[in-house]
């Protein structure tokens, strides 16, 4: 199986500083970052850490969820995901991300509500990404079936 690369190049200190994100597998791209844009309400226009993790969660979700309907007889027809991830302060210092919000709307066709509950909570166990952030405390998922 492959490997994939991200590198980025830092300059500064954490407040004053600023770096490039550069996906180095896919070269589709470099991107800013900077701790006082990723720790504020606004990203304008930087991205960060906790951004680039919801990207892919939510990119690998969809992969699984659309490969466990297909597993259960179902024919997935569209899958909206959403990934939420939060920055927050750390009690024992630093920061941490305590909470994901995955929100999942899908059409498929083939399967009942239960079913596709089910298939979604299944996904959300067994997704490459899910697992790999098994540490953050709270991972919510609210899946609608949308016909």
């Amino acid at each position: 199986m492959p490997t994939r690369i991200a590198r980025t190049a830092w300059n500064g200190g954490l407040q004053d500083g600023q770096g490039q994100v550069e996906l180095s597998s896919s070269k589709v791209g470099t991107y800013d970052v900077s701790f006082p844009r990723r720790a504020a309400d606004d990203a304008g226009g930087v991205t960060s850490p906790e951004e680039l993790i919801a990207a892919a969660h939510s990119s690998c979700y969809a992969m699984q969820f659309s490969a466990v309907l297909a597993e259960a007889g179902a024919t997935p027809v569209s899958l909206e995901v959403t990934a939420e991830v939060t920055l927050a302060p750390d009690p024992a210092g630093g920061f941490q991300i305590p909470t994901i919000a995955l929100t999942v709307r899908g059409e498929v066709e083939g399967i009942d509500e239960a079913g596709f509950q089910q298939a979604a909570e299944t996904a959300k166990a067994t997704c490459p990404v899910s697992k790999a952030l098994a540490s953050v405390p709270t991972i919510t998922l609210d899946a609608t079936l949308e016909s």
